[in-house]
């Protein structure tokens, strides 16, 4: 269990001056339509990735008869509609608002909340954020103050295991154990006999401030809007009109110590924690030997798993991880970015299915929609994952049901040559696109070489990134190798501003002039210009 983590990395380049913002920013919402190539773009926020069946038929219903027939899923568990006309604006705002998806019109693009999308859903159960997000949502759709937040203004609500923690939040929950070593016991079961009581504590974040903040669970989701107002008043007071928290000046940082002020006068009860941490976090672990193991192969030198210097072990005992407290043994949650059947309680099962290349037709998302009417629990969870999970169905049912979603063209198979591969909208849909990166990724990843073979900086390697459904390098996993190996997330863009790229350690494939340039994307380390050697596109 997760008992505290450290900060998720920064999203500004190591040693980059932060940035002045004299504009609000321009992310697009439900009612603020973005205009790109191909029509009109809506973002349509999620708070939690949370859909009922009522909502998802209402966002299929835009999708078929204003859009282009599809739905993007977003980095953020959030739903986009593309392919919108000039004039469906009022129609959009009309059906959305039927559906309960704009609860309060003034704050719909500033209710960016990402929670664990599995809590209260695998066996252990650890405590479920999910409550505290949408106590969170309730409360952020009443303050008067949040309506100054930016659209880019991210709150993550971690369960323990670690999923969400590294990805970027400007205000983190996460969910601390109610008891010595072992996951709470209380899912998200609200509902005619199980009332809805989040309780347990959990750990209060601000930026990359290694500190934190204990917080009673009742009380997290208030604690982390006064937080998020904290940030408005250190924000201005800086002149910079920073958009997100760590694009303050380091004069003006926001710190945990300042986040207790203000928690104080508000009368939430808190326990500062200092920056040491009880374990690792395993997202960062993981992304350190992901690193390792692509620059081995590209130097032909296989890294032995526990191996110096990315070995669990090490980090465990350098900073910034080091901690006093011995390694607890880790609890085998379910790994939430990866596609299957996710066996919770009571023989309760739940389907997780991932979205090529982040998009899904009509179709695909009412067939999801209907899983989740006839056989589940009746609602949807997007992750930031790009995928959907549907809870509450049975094993007998579960197996065939995953079967029939693999043939409708989802990813159900962590194996599947698709999963981790990502891309930008590029052409036709965005004008400062290079190239039609979609088309591109398909026609490489049906190929069989979904990365290119030339990576920049890593050396002269031919296959340097291991490639879904490859053989894992080292031992396979067993008693005495119990953590598996996952390859890196891979992404395609058009252009330098990679929208939509993953957090952490990746793969950038990156469209140049004269062809596709990739390189290793590092924590803390901004990716490589489009100056280096490109390999050719693969459908040249």
């Amino acid at each position: 269990m997760l008992a505290a983590m450290p900060p998720s990395p920064s999203t500004r380049p190591h040693g980059s001056e932060p940035p002045i913002r004299d504009r609000g920013d321009a992310c697009p919402g439900a009612l603020r339509l973005h205009s790109a190539a191909d029509g009109h773009l809506a973002r349509v926020r999620l708070p939690a990735g949370d859909l009922t069946v009522r909502q998802a038929e209402a966002l299929a219903g835009a999708a078929d008869r204003l859009g282009d027939g599809h739905l993007s899923l977003t980095s953020r568990g959030n739903a986009e509609l593309r392919g919108l006309p000039d004039d469906c604006g009022s129609r959009l705002a009309t059906l959305l608002r039927d559906a309960g998806l704009l609860p309060s019109e003034r704050h719909e693009r500033i209710r960016n909340i990402l929670a664990s999308p599995l809590a209260g859903l695998d066996r252990h159960t650890p405590p479920d954020v999910r409550l505290w997000a949408r106590e969170l949502d309730r409360l952020l759709c009443t303050s008067e103050s949040a309506t100054a937040l930016s659209g880019r203004f991210l709150f993550v609500l971690d369960d323990g295991r670690g999923d969400v923690a590294a990805l970027g939040g400007d205000v983190s929950l996460v969910a601390e154990p109610t008891g010595a070593g072992a996951p709470a016991d209380h899912g998200d079961r609200s509902g005619p006999g199980h009332p809805a009581r989040p309780g347990g504590s959990a750990l209060l974040r601000v930026g990359d401030d290694p500190a934190a903040l204990r917080i009673a669970g009742p009380d997290a989701p208030r604690a982390a809007l006064t937080a998020a107002e904290a940030f408005l008043s250190t924000a201005e007071a800086s002149g910079t009109g920073a958009w997100r928290v760590r694009e303050l000046p380091a004069g003006h940082a926001l710190t945990a110590r300042g986040v207790a002020e203000r928690l104080r006068g508000a009368g939430v009860g808190f326990e500062f924690v200092a920056g040491a941490t009880d374990v690792v976090v395993a997202a960062n672990v993981a992304d350190a030997a992901q690193v390792a193991e692509a620059e081995a192969r590209a130097s032909d030198e296989p890294v032995a798993p526990g191996s110096p210097p990315y070995s669990a072990s090490a980090l465990a005992t350098s900073a910034p991880y080091a901690t006093t407290a011995p390694y607890p043994t880790p609890v085998p949650y379910a790994d939430s970015s990866a596609p299957g059947i996710i066996e919770g309680r009571d023989g309760v099962r739940a389907l997780s299915v991932l979205a090529p290349l982040g998009r899904l037709s009509v179709a695909q998302w009412r067939l999801l929609a209907a899983v989740a009417e006839a056989d589940g629990d009746g609602v949807l969870r997007l992750t930031p994952w790009r995928g959907i999970v549907i809870p509450g169905l049975s094993a007998e049912v579960a197996a065939s049901r995953l079967r029939e979603l693999a043939g409708a063209g989802l990813i159900t198979d962590p194996d599947s040559p698709w999963h981790r591969i990502g891309a930008c909208t590029g052409r036709p849909g965005c004008a400062k696109s290079r190239t039609d990166v979609r088309a591109d990724a398909t026609a490489a990843i049906t190929a069989g070489t979904p990365v290119p073979v030339s990576v920049s900086g890593t050396g002269t390697g031919t296959d340097p990134v291991r490639l879904p459904g490859e053989p894992r390098p080292g031992p396979k996993p067993g008693p005495d190798n119990p953590t598996p190996r996952h390859h890196l997330p891979v992404y395609w863009s058009g252009c330098e501003r990679r929208c939509g790229h993953p957090h952490g350690a990746w793969v950038d494939v990156l469209a140049t002039a004269d062809g596709y340039r990739v390189s290793v994307v590092r924590p803390k380390n901004p990716p490589a210009t489009a100056a280096s050697p490109a390999a050719p596109c693969p459908t040249s």
